[in-house]
């Protein structure tokens, strides 16, 4: 029941299902993974970094307890849930319980189940978990005495996009008291305010390969393949600039633990500031005109991006930073810069952008370059942000900016961060060429013979001919490739290229398809060579299939590995009916998969995976009711640079067998020794992925376009050196869980 109302979005109601076969048999393996899918859904994994933020909840208390001992007498917490915006919401935060009211309304549903049985065991009022009490609330906000204090905290790396302005304005039109006129102490009147008082907003341009190898493609061939200039390559952010459509206009990283680390390239300067009590400025900031901002390069390198952070005044008192240097549950807004024919910089350039508030979102965009030679005097200006008054730099800025539609005959491609990382994985598609010409050339001896020439320079013909005598009629038996890989991807025509090979790609959306053709056409491929499978079939859900009544696949490429780091849910059955669509000598990529992992012990993980008792969150008793809907397993985690600190050597823990099931088991027992002594509270696992005996790709390699994954005790077990642990390793369809054992 749990699974079908899953399947039809129900996603409440199927947590309830799925909670209650749980309880029922602890052990069932399908019901866990069922109900840890769906607590990834309903509580998503910042609520825990941020309940876990000591400094955070403790700053905010401060501020309050300040704001009450000055005459403040009634309180209202608004923070963060639906897209309806006339309930004050809450984002589940411990901010609620330090005030005299709290109203909790329309919000996650496994938050909102939470702080429910939460209210009812410290005695809150107001608190909601139907539609019937939603209702009763709206009621009570109709008729509410209008209060003297609104805190909230709805807001996100770059600090306008949960929507804070809209929400107060919304208070200072209909809740607060009114605001207390300038010159005007506190406890002379009855006046309104709202904690945060205010906020400023920093930012600063940088170098980072961690950013560039996911929003840039760095190459114009990938393992000989050509890629061709009228195909341009952009990240959702980018094209975010000119889409009508509300979009979060940036991308987040904890700068302090991004791979690789970064640059800065010029001095963090002054963006902008917002009085939260000034409602006038918050009405005028979506109509704000763009202005213009010029930041001195004071570090030559590349420009891959503009990084955001701001610093939240709460009162006159108390604040707090989200900068990178900070220790805080938030990341930074981060701003990739695409779309310039030069990237690098050098000290004393000048890099200029415009930023608007359109859509309450803060926008940074037409970043671009003006090298020191253009006469620019910047270094003495008192004003280091440059706000566009001078008709020099708005010219400069129109001069040199160059966005997407430099090219107007261009075909664009719009790629998610991880498929760009894919295209400059480098090792990745290498090892896929040779892999795939291993295979091809024993199926088909003469291969070398027929091979395409995508590059023209073939003997005795010239590029014309080549182009006009079609391929398949000079190998009218050619040899069939499928790749079922999600994503974009160029490994049908890394195949193709290969010899008489008819390579099918399974992408669905248009505009990766014609992207592909264009590739296609820069390499010279005849059309015959690349389809897209999806069209050929009538069942899409069917997609493992002959590519024809009498013809057998010669390779089947098949995505394993997530880049969460978690295996691709259903993976072995869909290689139980791959090998039965086979060529005699036809291979699945990859043919085996072997998981690795290490115990660690490591802080970080436990606070991103549960709340740790009641001192975080300033005495309350909120852990048994989120932590409810924790999971074992952590993903998206760079090991590279997550702090912790290994206690044991690397293991292998499982191995997936993709050609030769009869390999594989479902259980695991693995003899792991400690090496250092300490708490183990995780076990960090990745994956070497082996096309073949020859060539294998490990997912915690640098290049790689993969994250990893961990399982988190739920207690750490304390260890010393020469201990021996035994690590119970099973395997369920996409789940794998371990538990460990003396």
């Amino acid at each position: 029941m749990g699974e079908h109302l899953f399947r039809m979005g129900f996603r409440d109601e199927a947590a309830g299902y799925f909670h209650k076969a749980v309880k029922l048999n602890p052990d069932f393996a399908d019901a866990k993974e069922n109900f840890y899918r769906v607590a990834n859904w309903l509580v998503e994994r910042w609520h825990f970094i941020m309940l876990n933020d000591t400094k955070r909840n403790l700053t905010y208390l401060k501020a309050i307890e300040n704001a009450v001992r000055s005459g403040c007498k009634s309180v209202l917490d608004i923070g963060t849930g639906t897209e309806d915006r006339r309930y004050p919401v809450s984002q589940g935060s411990v901010l609620g319980p330090v005030l005299f009211n709290i109203f909790v309304g329309d919000m996650d549903s496994g938050i909102e189940c939470a702080l429910s049985k939460f209210a009812d065991d410290t005695k809150l009022c107001g608190s909601v978990d139907t539609l019937e009490g939603k209702n009763a609330i709206q009621r009570d906000l109709d008729t509410l005495v209008r209060v003297s204090l609104v805190v909230t905290e709805t807001v996100d790396a770059g600090l306008f996009g949960e929507g804070i302005v809209e929400s107060l304005i919304h208070a200072w039109e209909h809740l607060l008291l009114q605001p207390k006129p300038k010159n005007q102490d506190f406890s002379t009147g009855n006046y309104g305010r709202v904690i945060p008082a205010s906020a400023t907003i920093f930012g600063m341009a940088i170098e980072c390969k961690e950013i560039r190898r996911h929003h840039r493609v760095g190459m114009q061939e990938i393992a000989g393949v050509h890629l061709s200039n009228s195909v341009q390559f952009f990240s959702p952010t980018c094209a975010s600039a000119g889409s009508e459509e509300t979009v979060e206009p940036y991308t987040t990283e904890k700068l302090s633990r991004i791979p690789g680390g970064y640059i800065p390239l010029t001095e963090p300067c002054r963006v902008m500031t917002v009085d939260f009590n000034n409602l006038q400025e918050l009405k005028s900031l979506a109509a704000r005109k763009p202005w213009k901002l010029s930041l001195p390069v004071i570090e030559g390198g590349i420009l891959d991006a503009v990084v955001v952070w701001f610093v939240l005044q709460l009162d006159d008192e108390h604040a707090l930073s989200t900068s990178p240097s900070e220790e805080t549950c938030w990341e930074q807004a981060v701003y990739p810069v695409q779309g310039l024919p030069d990237y690098s910089v050098k000290t004393g350039d000048t890099v200029l952008m415009e930023v608007c508030c359109q859509d309450c979102y803060l926008k940074i965009q037409k970043i671009s370059s003006l090298p020191s030679k253009c006469g620019m005097d910047i270094s003495e200006r008192d004003d280091t942000l440059g706000l566009g008054n001078e008709a020099e730099l708005c010219d400069a800025l129109a001069g040199l900016q160059t966005t997407s539609k430099q090219d107007g005959n261009a075909q664009v491609c719009v790629l998610e961060s991880t498929e760009i990382a894919l295209l400059n994985n480098v090792l990745y598609h290498k090892c896929f060429k040779a892999a795939m010409d291993k295979v091809l050339s024993a199926l088909n001896p003469s291969k070398d013979s027929q091979s395409m020439d995508v590059d023209g320079h073939d003997s005795g013909m010239n590029l014309q001919e080549n182009q006009n005598k079609s391929f398949l009629d000079a190998a009218p038996d050619p040899l069939y490739v499928l790749d079922v890989s999600e994503g974009f991807s160029i490994l049908p025509i890394i195949a193709g290229k290969l010899g008489p090979v008819r390579a099918y790609s399974s992408v669905e959306k248009e505009q990766h398809q014609a992207a592909l053709n264009v590739i296609s056409e820069a390499n010279h491929f005849p059309k015959e060579t690349l389809e897209f499978w999806l069209s050929h079939l009538e069942d899409e859900s069917v997609v493992l299939q002959r590519p024809k009544s009498d013809k057998l696949w010669s390779i089947i490429i098949l995505d394993v590995i997530e880049t969460s780091g978690l295996i691709q849910q259903e993976v072995m059955e869909k290689a139980a009916i791959s090998r039965c669509l086979l060529h005699s000598g036809g291979k699945i990529f990859p043919q085996y998969v072997l998981v690795y992992g290490m115990l660690v012990e490591s802080e970080s993980l436990l606070l991103e995976s549960a709340v740790q008792g009641t001192e975080p969150t300033l005495g309350f008793n909120i852990a048994p009711f989120i932590n409810q809907f924790k999971v074992p397993v952590r993903v998206y985690l760079d090991l590279s640079t997550l702090p912790c600190v290994p206690l044991s050597k690397p293991a292998e823990l499982l191995r997936l067998d993709l050609m030769n099931p009869l390999l594989n088991s479902s259980s695991r027992e693995v003899k792991v020794e400690i090496c250092k002594s300490g708490q183990v509270t995780a076990i960090p696992f990745w994956y070497h992925i082996y096309l073949d005996e020859d060539h294998s790709l490990n997912t915690s390699d640098e290049s790689s376009h993969w994250k990893q994954a961990a399982v988190v005790l739920d207690e750490p077990l304390q260890v010393q050196v020469g201990d021996e642990l035994v690590l119970d390793v099973q395997h369920h369809k996409s789940n794998i869980c371990i538990t460990i054992r003396r």
